[in-house]
Protein backbone atom coordinates (compact mmCIF):
# COMPACT_ATOMS: atom_id res chain seq x y z
CA UNK A 1 0.00 0.00 0.00
CA UNK A 2 2.68 2.15 0.62
CA UNK A 3 4.50 1.63 -2.57
CA UNK A 4 1.23 2.33 -4.46
CA UNK A 5 0.72 5.91 -6.02
CA UNK A 6 -2.74 6.78 -6.07
CA UNK A 7 -4.67 7.25 -9.48
CA UNK A 8 -5.04 11.20 -9.08
CA UNK A 9 -1.37 11.65 -7.91
CA UNK A 10 -0.32 9.47 -11.21
CA UNK A 11 -2.57 11.99 -12.87
CA UNK A 12 -1.37 15.09 -11.30
CA UNK A 13 2.40 13.58 -12.67
CA UNK A 14 1.27 12.99 -16.11
CA UNK A 15 -0.46 16.78 -16.63
CA UNK A 16 2.84 18.84 -15.88
CA UNK A 17 2.69 21.84 -17.64
CA UNK A 18 4.60 22.36 -20.48
CA UNK A 19 7.52 24.50 -21.12
CA UNK A 20 6.90 28.06 -22.74
CA UNK A 21 8.21 28.03 -25.56
CA UNK A 22 10.29 31.37 -26.07
CA UNK A 23 10.22 32.83 -29.40
CA UNK A 24 12.84 32.40 -32.28
CA UNK A 25 15.47 35.33 -31.87
CA UNK A 26 14.83 38.03 -34.21
CA UNK A 27 17.20 38.49 -37.44
CA UNK A 28 20.10 41.14 -36.54
CA UNK A 29 18.58 44.38 -38.09
CA UNK A 30 20.84 44.65 -41.91
CA UNK A 31 21.96 48.04 -42.94
CA UNK A 32 20.13 49.30 -45.81
CA UNK A 33 17.03 47.00 -44.71
CA UNK A 34 14.60 50.39 -44.32
CA UNK A 35 15.36 51.64 -47.86
CA UNK A 36 15.27 48.24 -49.14
CA UNK A 37 11.61 48.22 -47.55
CA UNK A 38 11.05 51.59 -49.11
CA UNK A 39 12.06 50.79 -52.40
CA UNK A 40 9.19 48.20 -52.27
CA UNK A 41 6.76 50.29 -51.37
CA UNK A 42 7.82 52.92 -53.81
CA UNK A 43 7.64 49.88 -56.52
CA UNK A 44 4.08 49.05 -55.23
CA UNK A 45 3.05 52.29 -55.71
CA UNK A 46 4.94 53.08 -59.22
CA UNK A 47 3.14 49.30 -60.73
CA UNK A 48 -0.48 51.44 -59.52
CA UNK A 49 0.18 53.77 -62.75
CA UNK A 50 0.22 50.81 -65.11
CA UNK A 51 -3.40 50.87 -66.37
CA UNK A 52 -4.02 47.31 -66.04
CA UNK A 53 -3.08 47.51 -62.14
CA UNK A 54 -5.13 50.21 -61.77
CA UNK A 55 -8.37 48.84 -63.52
CA UNK A 56 -7.85 45.57 -61.56
CA UNK A 57 -7.47 47.22 -58.38
CA UNK A 58 -11.10 49.18 -59.55
CA UNK A 59 -12.44 45.93 -60.31
CA UNK A 60 -11.74 44.24 -57.18
CA UNK A 61 -13.41 47.00 -55.38
CA UNK A 62 -16.36 47.68 -57.63
CA UNK A 63 -18.38 44.38 -58.59
CA UNK A 64 -19.51 45.66 -62.05
CA UNK A 65 -16.14 44.85 -64.22
CA UNK A 66 -18.19 43.95 -66.75
CA UNK A 67 -19.45 47.31 -67.40
CA UNK A 68 -17.20 48.43 -70.04
CA UNK A 69 -17.49 45.31 -72.11
CA UNK A 70 -21.16 45.66 -71.88
CA UNK A 71 -20.53 49.30 -73.01
CA UNK A 72 -18.03 47.98 -75.85
CA UNK A 73 -20.83 45.05 -77.37
CA UNK A 74 -23.60 48.01 -77.44
CA UNK A 75 -21.72 49.90 -79.16
CA UNK A 76 -20.38 47.44 -81.65
CA UNK A 77 -24.39 46.30 -81.78
CA UNK A 78 -24.71 49.87 -83.10
CA UNK A 79 -22.17 50.14 -85.39
CA UNK A 80 -22.90 46.68 -86.98
CA UNK A 81 -26.63 47.94 -87.40
CA UNK A 82 -25.50 51.28 -89.73
CA UNK A 83 -23.30 49.04 -91.31
CA UNK A 84 -25.92 46.94 -92.42
CA UNK A 85 -28.00 49.36 -93.37
CA UNK A 86 -26.03 52.17 -95.10
CA UNK A 87 -23.23 49.54 -96.56
CA UNK A 88 -19.74 49.19 -95.92
CA UNK A 89 -18.33 51.75 -98.86
CA UNK A 90 -18.80 54.71 -96.70
CA UNK A 91 -16.17 52.74 -94.06
CA UNK A 92 -13.70 51.89 -96.53
CA UNK A 93 -14.45 56.11 -98.39
CA UNK A 94 -13.60 57.45 -94.97
CA UNK A 95 -10.66 55.40 -94.13
CA UNK A 96 -9.24 56.12 -97.49
CA UNK A 97 -9.55 59.43 -97.37
CA UNK A 98 -6.98 59.83 -94.52
CA UNK A 99 -4.12 62.17 -95.96
CA UNK A 100 -1.14 63.80 -94.19
CA UNK A 101 -2.59 67.39 -93.77
CA UNK A 102 -5.67 66.02 -92.26
CA UNK A 103 -3.73 64.23 -89.89
CA UNK A 104 -1.46 66.67 -88.97
CA UNK A 105 -4.61 69.50 -88.52
CA UNK A 106 -6.10 66.58 -86.47
CA UNK A 107 -2.92 66.40 -83.45
CA UNK A 108 -2.92 70.24 -83.23
CA UNK A 109 -6.36 70.38 -82.66
CA UNK A 110 -5.99 67.20 -79.96
CA UNK A 111 -3.30 69.20 -78.41
CA UNK A 112 -5.22 71.91 -78.18
CA UNK A 113 -8.10 70.40 -76.92
CA UNK A 114 -5.71 68.15 -74.51
CA UNK A 115 -4.48 71.10 -73.06
CA UNK A 116 -7.77 72.69 -72.34
CA UNK A 117 -9.05 69.59 -71.04
CA UNK A 118 -5.92 69.22 -68.46
CA UNK A 119 -6.55 73.05 -67.69
CA UNK A 120 -9.75 72.21 -66.53
CA UNK A 121 -8.92 69.61 -64.16
CA UNK A 122 -6.36 71.27 -62.49
CA UNK A 123 -8.54 74.21 -61.41
CA UNK A 124 -11.07 71.07 -60.54
CA UNK A 125 -8.30 69.07 -58.58
CA UNK A 126 -6.89 72.52 -56.93
CA UNK A 127 -10.68 73.21 -55.79
CA UNK A 128 -10.55 69.59 -53.77
CA UNK A 129 -7.22 70.39 -52.72
CA UNK A 130 -5.12 68.18 -54.52
CA UNK A 131 -1.93 69.17 -55.91
CA UNK A 132 -1.61 68.58 -59.90
CA UNK A 133 1.43 69.94 -62.13
CA UNK A 134 0.70 71.03 -65.63
CA UNK A 135 3.03 68.48 -66.94
CA UNK A 136 1.42 65.55 -65.03
CA UNK A 137 -1.73 66.64 -66.09
CA UNK A 138 -1.44 66.71 -69.58
CA UNK A 139 0.14 63.54 -70.12
CA UNK A 140 -2.41 61.77 -68.06
CA UNK A 141 -5.13 62.95 -69.98
CA UNK A 142 -3.60 62.30 -72.93
CA UNK A 143 -3.06 58.49 -71.59
CA UNK A 144 -6.55 58.73 -70.43
CA UNK A 145 -7.62 59.60 -74.41
CA UNK A 146 -5.67 57.01 -75.52
CA UNK A 147 -6.57 53.82 -73.46
CA UNK A 148 -10.63 55.12 -73.58
CA UNK A 149 -9.59 55.00 -77.31
CA UNK A 150 -8.39 51.56 -77.46
CA UNK A 151 -10.56 49.70 -75.06
CA UNK A 152 -13.89 48.96 -74.63
CA UNK A 153 -16.48 51.22 -72.81
CA UNK A 154 -14.82 54.42 -73.37
CA UNK A 155 -13.72 54.93 -70.06
CA UNK A 156 -11.45 53.08 -68.83
CA UNK A 157 -9.00 56.14 -69.75
CA UNK A 158 -10.53 58.16 -67.00
CA UNK A 159 -11.20 55.34 -64.08
CA UNK A 160 -7.14 55.13 -64.54
CA UNK A 161 -6.33 58.47 -64.35
CA UNK A 162 -8.44 58.85 -61.28
CA UNK A 163 -6.57 55.72 -59.58
CA UNK A 164 -3.62 56.99 -60.64
CA UNK A 165 -3.56 60.57 -59.43
CA UNK A 166 -5.34 59.56 -56.43
CA UNK A 167 -2.86 57.18 -55.17
CA UNK A 168 0.11 59.76 -56.10
CA UNK A 169 -1.43 62.06 -53.73
CA UNK A 170 -2.92 59.46 -51.37
CA UNK A 171 -6.37 60.36 -52.13
CA UNK A 172 -7.83 58.48 -54.19
CA UNK A 173 -11.74 59.30 -53.25
CA UNK A 174 -11.10 62.79 -53.70
CA UNK A 175 -9.20 62.32 -56.87
CA UNK A 176 -12.25 60.20 -58.07
CA UNK A 177 -14.40 63.33 -57.64
CA UNK A 178 -11.89 65.49 -59.17
CA UNK A 179 -11.94 63.58 -62.66
CA UNK A 180 -16.08 62.62 -62.54
CA UNK A 181 -16.51 66.20 -61.72
CA UNK A 182 -14.23 67.05 -64.48
CA UNK A 183 -16.04 65.13 -66.86
CA UNK A 184 -19.27 65.84 -65.81
CA UNK A 185 -18.64 69.41 -66.35
CA UNK A 186 -17.18 68.76 -69.66
CA UNK A 187 -20.33 66.80 -71.03
CA UNK A 188 -22.78 69.63 -69.45
CA UNK A 189 -21.25 72.73 -71.04
CA UNK A 190 -20.80 70.18 -74.70
CA UNK A 191 -24.87 69.59 -74.17
CA UNK A 192 -25.80 72.79 -73.44
CA UNK A 193 -23.76 75.19 -76.17
CA UNK A 194 -24.50 72.25 -78.75
CA UNK A 195 -28.07 72.94 -78.47
CA UNK A 196 -28.10 76.67 -78.03
CA UNK A 197 -26.05 76.70 -81.47
CA UNK A 198 -28.17 74.00 -83.17
CA UNK A 199 -31.18 76.33 -82.28
CA UNK A 200 -29.06 79.46 -83.64
CA UNK A 201 -28.69 77.82 -86.74
CA UNK A 202 -32.41 76.10 -87.57
CA UNK A 203 -34.99 74.22 -86.63
CA UNK A 204 -34.01 71.28 -88.86
CA UNK A 205 -30.86 70.53 -87.06
CA UNK A 206 -32.05 71.23 -83.53
CA UNK A 207 -34.40 68.13 -84.24
CA UNK A 208 -31.08 66.07 -85.35
CA UNK A 209 -29.96 66.80 -81.96
CA UNK A 210 -33.10 65.60 -79.94
CA UNK A 211 -32.84 61.97 -80.26
CA UNK A 212 -29.24 62.67 -78.59
CA UNK A 213 -30.47 64.07 -75.87
CA UNK A 214 -33.40 62.37 -75.67
CA UNK A 215 -31.08 58.90 -75.00
CA UNK A 216 -28.63 61.60 -72.48
CA UNK A 217 -31.62 62.35 -70.57
CA UNK A 218 -32.60 58.80 -70.67
CA UNK A 219 -29.81 57.73 -68.94
CA UNK A 220 -30.24 60.63 -66.61
CA UNK A 221 -33.32 59.29 -65.49
CA UNK A 222 -32.18 55.64 -65.47
CA UNK A 223 -29.69 57.33 -62.73
CA UNK A 224 -32.90 59.07 -60.65
CA UNK A 225 -34.39 55.99 -60.47
CA UNK A 226 -32.13 53.88 -59.19
CA UNK A 227 -31.57 57.06 -56.42
CA UNK A 228 -35.15 57.07 -55.85
CA UNK A 229 -35.31 52.72 -54.92
CA UNK A 230 -31.94 52.52 -52.84
CA UNK A 231 -32.00 54.85 -49.78
CA UNK A 232 -27.98 54.59 -49.64
CA UNK A 233 -27.97 55.19 -53.14
CA UNK A 234 -29.60 58.59 -52.34
CA UNK A 235 -27.69 59.07 -49.39
CA UNK A 236 -24.48 58.65 -51.37
CA UNK A 237 -25.79 61.29 -54.29
CA UNK A 238 -26.48 64.11 -51.80
CA UNK A 239 -23.09 63.73 -50.22
CA UNK A 240 -21.58 63.69 -53.80
CA UNK A 241 -23.66 66.37 -54.87
CA UNK A 242 -22.38 68.05 -51.54
CA UNK A 243 -19.10 67.72 -52.87
CA UNK A 244 -19.04 68.94 -55.81
CA UNK A 245 -21.45 72.27 -55.06
CA UNK A 246 -18.06 73.08 -53.02
CA UNK A 247 -16.12 72.91 -55.79
CA UNK A 248 -17.92 74.74 -57.98
CA UNK A 249 -18.58 77.32 -55.19
CA UNK A 250 -16.33 79.74 -56.98
CA UNK A 251 -17.28 82.44 -59.85
CA UNK A 252 -13.82 82.23 -61.26
CA UNK A 253 -14.06 78.47 -61.42
CA UNK A 254 -17.22 78.24 -62.60
CA UNK A 255 -16.10 80.81 -65.04
CA UNK A 256 -12.33 78.87 -65.70
CA UNK A 257 -14.40 75.47 -66.29
CA UNK A 258 -16.98 77.00 -69.16
CA UNK A 259 -13.85 78.46 -71.45
CA UNK A 260 -12.43 75.09 -71.20
CA UNK A 261 -15.37 73.11 -72.21
CA UNK A 262 -15.86 75.37 -75.11
CA UNK A 263 -12.54 75.02 -76.36
CA UNK A 264 -12.75 71.56 -75.72
CA UNK A 265 -15.63 71.23 -77.99
CA UNK A 266 -14.37 73.55 -80.44
CA UNK A 267 -11.28 71.72 -81.15
CA UNK A 268 -13.52 68.64 -81.44
CA UNK A 269 -16.29 70.26 -83.60
CA UNK A 270 -13.16 71.49 -86.17
CA UNK A 271 -11.60 67.75 -86.44
CA UNK A 272 -14.99 66.92 -87.55
CA UNK A 273 -14.88 69.32 -89.93
CA UNK A 274 -11.26 68.37 -91.01
CA UNK A 275 -12.46 65.00 -91.73
CA UNK A 276 -15.58 66.48 -93.73
CA UNK A 277 -13.34 67.85 -95.92
CA UNK A 278 -11.37 65.02 -96.45
CA UNK A 279 -14.00 62.74 -97.76
CA UNK A 280 -15.34 65.63 -99.93
CA UNK A 281 -18.38 66.51 -98.08
CA UNK A 282 -19.53 69.75 -100.13
CA UNK A 283 -21.99 72.12 -98.31
CA UNK A 284 -22.94 74.81 -96.20
CA UNK A 285 -20.76 75.90 -93.59
CA UNK A 286 -23.91 75.89 -91.43
CA UNK A 287 -25.14 72.37 -91.84
CA UNK A 288 -21.98 70.70 -92.05
CA UNK A 289 -21.38 72.53 -88.62
CA UNK A 290 -25.13 71.07 -86.90
CA UNK A 291 -24.14 67.52 -88.15
CA UNK A 292 -21.01 67.85 -86.81
CA UNK A 293 -22.36 69.31 -83.64
CA UNK A 294 -24.83 65.97 -83.48
CA UNK A 295 -22.21 63.36 -83.96
CA UNK A 296 -19.48 64.64 -81.64
CA UNK A 297 -22.38 65.25 -79.07
CA UNK A 298 -23.26 61.66 -79.15
CA UNK A 299 -19.62 60.76 -79.11
CA UNK A 300 -20.28 61.38 -75.06
CA UNK A 301 -22.48 58.49 -74.96
CA UNK A 302 -20.84 56.13 -72.89
CA UNK A 303 -22.08 53.16 -75.07
CA UNK A 304 -19.07 52.47 -77.23
CA UNK A 305 -16.33 50.24 -79.05
CA UNK A 306 -13.33 52.86 -77.97
CA UNK A 307 -15.80 55.65 -79.00
CA UNK A 308 -16.84 53.96 -81.85
CA UNK A 309 -20.82 53.07 -82.43
CA UNK A 310 -23.12 55.89 -81.09
CA UNK A 311 -21.47 58.10 -82.95
CA UNK A 312 -21.51 56.68 -86.77
CA UNK A 313 -25.11 56.46 -86.21
CA UNK A 314 -25.59 60.07 -85.23
CA UNK A 315 -23.68 61.34 -87.88
CA UNK A 316 -25.41 59.14 -90.67
CA UNK A 317 -28.76 60.33 -89.02
CA UNK A 318 -27.43 64.38 -88.70
CA UNK A 319 -26.09 64.11 -92.43
CA UNK A 320 -29.63 62.60 -93.64
CA UNK A 321 -31.54 64.88 -91.92
CA UNK A 322 -29.19 68.02 -92.95
CA UNK A 323 -30.19 66.77 -96.61
CA UNK A 324 -26.18 65.63 -97.06
CA UNK A 325 -26.61 61.66 -97.40
CA UNK A 326 -26.44 59.52 -94.40
CA UNK A 327 -23.41 57.62 -96.61
CA UNK A 328 -21.72 61.04 -96.13
CA UNK A 329 -22.02 61.14 -92.85
CA UNK A 330 -20.94 57.64 -91.87
CA UNK A 331 -17.66 58.15 -94.51
CA UNK A 332 -17.26 61.64 -92.10
CA UNK A 333 -17.76 60.17 -89.03
CA UNK A 334 -14.91 57.30 -89.90
CA UNK A 335 -12.64 59.46 -90.91
CA UNK A 336 -12.88 61.69 -87.91
CA UNK A 337 -12.29 58.23 -85.64
CA UNK A 338 -9.35 57.44 -87.35
CA UNK A 339 -8.34 60.75 -86.78
CA UNK A 340 -9.56 60.63 -83.34
CA UNK A 341 -7.38 57.57 -82.83
CA UNK A 342 -4.38 58.79 -84.41
CA UNK A 343 -4.46 62.39 -82.73
CA UNK A 344 -4.51 60.66 -79.40
CA UNK A 345 -1.46 58.75 -80.31
CA UNK A 346 0.80 60.51 -77.89
CA UNK A 347 -0.79 58.84 -75.26
CA UNK A 348 1.06 55.70 -76.18
CA UNK A 349 4.28 56.99 -75.24
CA UNK A 350 2.87 57.95 -72.02
CA UNK A 351 1.47 54.51 -71.31
CA UNK A 352 5.25 53.12 -72.79
CA UNK A 353 7.25 55.17 -70.61
CA UNK A 354 5.38 54.03 -67.42
CA UNK A 355 6.03 50.68 -68.27
CA UNK A 356 9.05 51.34 -68.73
CA UNK A 357 9.70 52.60 -65.32
CA UNK A 358 7.96 50.34 -63.81
CA UNK A 359 10.89 47.76 -65.10
CA UNK A 360 13.41 49.62 -64.09
CA UNK A 361 12.10 50.00 -60.51
CA UNK A 362 11.66 45.62 -60.52
CA UNK A 363 15.52 46.06 -61.77
CA UNK A 364 16.71 48.05 -59.29
CA UNK A 365 14.50 46.70 -56.08
CA UNK A 366 15.62 42.94 -57.54
CA UNK A 367 19.46 44.77 -57.37
CA UNK A 368 18.80 46.04 -53.93
CA UNK A 369 17.32 42.67 -52.25
CA UNK A 370 20.79 40.35 -53.37
CA UNK A 371 22.82 42.56 -51.94
CA UNK A 372 24.66 43.74 -55.23
CA UNK A 373 25.31 47.84 -54.86
CA UNK A 374 23.50 49.86 -57.26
Amino acid sequence: MGGRVRPHARGAARRRPAARRRPPPRPPRVAGMSAVTDSRRESADDRSEAPGTAIRALSRRHPARWGPWVRGVAGAGVLAGVAGIVGGEPFVRGISSISVPAIAAALALAAVATAAAAWRWRTLAARMGLRLGWGESIGAYYRSQFLNTVLPGGVVGDIHRAVSHGRSVAQVAQASRAVAAERAAGQAVQLALAIAVLLAIGASAAGSAVMVVAVVAMLLAVLAVAAGVSRRVRGALLRELAVLRDAFASAGTVLRVAAASVVVLGAHVATFLVACAAVGVAASPERVTAAALVAVLASSIPFSLGGWGPREGAAAWAFGMAGLGAAAGLAAATAYGVLAMIAVAPGAIVVAASVVRRRRSRSTLRTRGNGVPS
